[in-house]
């Protein structure tokens, strides 16, 4: 919890209550349905929470905005980004109905408002919105055939409607067919945690 309030200053009272409430729901509900590795639950903040959040510096969802979380599983990024942005309206879907029933009750338990978690997959999503956010769910090209039909043509942000995933490794060639449209951004540019090198947040407007 002290790295989020590292980076992230000026939480309201609330946002931090429901960023620590996490620790122990994810422990809690990891123990009947796994959603987190069991070796890297205990990496709850940094690998999960603090990453998800990495969105939220690259930009600042200006209220009103619609958030589709694609590929959630048990609410990442989209319950850090929720309590981050409360203003923001976030949908988040998944497969794995076991799964949204653990990013349900995380949801619940910490009394946010601006989350639905419904069991879906992402071809059946007809909804449109300002952003869809993965976090390392499918390569780009095979998320961008599935989800450029619901970025929304109506702009809200200073950054253009689009798609902002986080991956791991080498993404040269996922983003490839992408050149002009996409923005590739070091997650350590805003964290210092080893564990950030060779992460990256992938921003592509469509």
């Amino acid at each position: 919890m002290e790295q989020i309030l590292k980076y992230f200053q000026g939480l309201s009272e609330e946002q931090q209550r429901q960023l620590s409430m996490l620790n122990a729901l994810y422990h809690e509900w990891n123990e009947k349905i796994n959603v987190i590795s069991r070796k890297d639950i205990d990496n709850l903040y940094e690998h999960h929470v603090l990453h998800s959040l990495s969105i939220g510096k690259a930009i600042h969802f200006r209220p009103g905005t619609s958030v589709l979380d694609f590929g959630t599983g048990g609410g990442f990024p989209g319950i850090p980004l929720a309590i981050l942005f409360p203003e923001t309206r976030f949908r988040l879907i998944d497969g794995t109905g076991k799964k949204i029933r653990v990013a349900t009750e995380v949801a619940n338990a910490i009394g946010l408002k601006n989350v639905e978690a419904v069991h879906l997959r992402g071809e059946e999503e007809k909804g449109k919105y300002d952003f869809v956010v993965s976090r390392a769910v499918m390569p780009l090209p095979d998320l961008m055939k599935i989800v450029r039909k619901n970025i929304s043509k109506e702009q809200k942000n200073a950054m253009m409607n689009g798609i902002i995933c986080l991956k791991g490794g080498n993404v040269e060639s996922e983003i490839q067919p992408f050149r002009r449209t996409a923005e590739v951004t070091p997650i350590s540019t805003w964290f210092e945690e080893e564990w950030f090198k060779e992460k990256y947040l992938i921003y592509v407007r469509v």
